[in-house]
């Protein structure tokens, strides 16, 4: 049984990665808080690792990203490191003067500001497949700020005590499909 054992132990060392990479990405019509029709993406990365492997499967932080908007959200769960101090499951949160929470929620953090599937407090990013309910809980203090001499627009989603559905995509990454949907910036002038 021993030597099973450490045969077993170099031959785990040497396996390659065993994982499938995807991309999983969505686009869809949607108001920011001043109500200007705008187009949302939501993105992520996936590592999925067979059931019979040692390792979970993996994702990078959500990304939410409104068109016209230099406000990019990363939304994490508990397997991410800086994932937050508002609640569990998968949330992103207020930004202290930047931010302001108009959506209260008895099952959500007095601070969060995105939740995707609220409800599921130990829900992870890397367990999401085909659907996601994206609750907004925030809008903008502003929705312009000013940085260097520049004017940013910091408009995001807006706020609603109903989540969006959002349907997503699955791709393998590096593939010609894999390329996230580009914004018309031609909306933004």
């Amino acid at each position: 049984m021993r030597r099973v054992f450490f045969l077993f132990i170099p031959m785990v060392a040497v396996l390659p990665g065993c994982a499938s990479y995807y991309s999983y990405f969505a686009m869809f019509p949607a108001e920011n808080s001043l109500g200007e029709s705008r187009q949302v993406r939501v993105s992520w990365d996936s590592a999925e690792y067979p059931g019979w492997w040692i390792l979970d499967d993996r994702s990078t932080a959500l990304k939410v990203e409104t068109q016209c908007s230099d406000r990019i959200w990363r939304l994490r769960d508990d397997s991410h490191e800086n994932a937050g101090s508002c609640g569990n499951g998968i949330r992103a949160c207020a930004e202290v003067g930047v931010d302001r929470v108009v959506v209260r929620r008895e099952e959500l953090d007095s601070s969060a500001c995105l939740v995707v599937n609220p409800g599921q407090g130990n829900a992870r990013i890397a367990d999401i497949e085909g659907r996601l309910e994206l609750l907004v809980a925030c809008e903008p203090v502003s929705p312009e700020s000013e940085r260097e001499g520049e004017t940013l627009n910091m408009d995001y989603l807006r706020a609603s005590p109903v989540p969006y559905t959002v349907y997503t995509r699955k791709v393998p990454r590096g593939s010609l499909s894999a390329s996230l949907p580009a914004f018309d910036d031609s909306a933004c002038d």
